[in-house]
């Protein structure tokens, strides 16, 4: 019988990491592609959208660096993604704690 529990465990375990594999991969970028794009339709400025893109921008320029618009697109939606990822990993954790 603690053979059984032990297996169960593993099996758990093993289709956590494969449903974390797909949020991270799958979810949380298009969540973010879709946070963005929703900010943008409901009318919020694209200045204040893609702030975070512009201040890499900037500091790219600071140092010399010629980085095209799409890298400042490309780092706001990768920091709604890592975001995203913050609060998947935080609720997974609070869950497995409480059950």
């Amino acid at each position: 019988m603690r053979s059984n529990d032990l297996r169960g465990a593993l099996m758990t375990r093993r289709s956590n990491a494969a449903f974390f594999v797909l949020f991270v991969t799958v979810v949380a970028p298009l969540g973010a592609a879709v946070i963005v794009a929703a900010l943008l339709l409901f009318g919020m400025h694209p200045r204040a959208v893609f702030a975070p893109g512009w201040a890499l921008l900037s500091f790219l320029q600071s140092r010399h660096v010629h980085a095209p618009n799409a890298v400042g697109v490309a780092a706001t939606t990768a920091l709604w993604w890592l975001l995203i990822v913050v609060l998947g990993v935080a609720w997974d954790r609070r869950r497995s704690r409480v059950a």
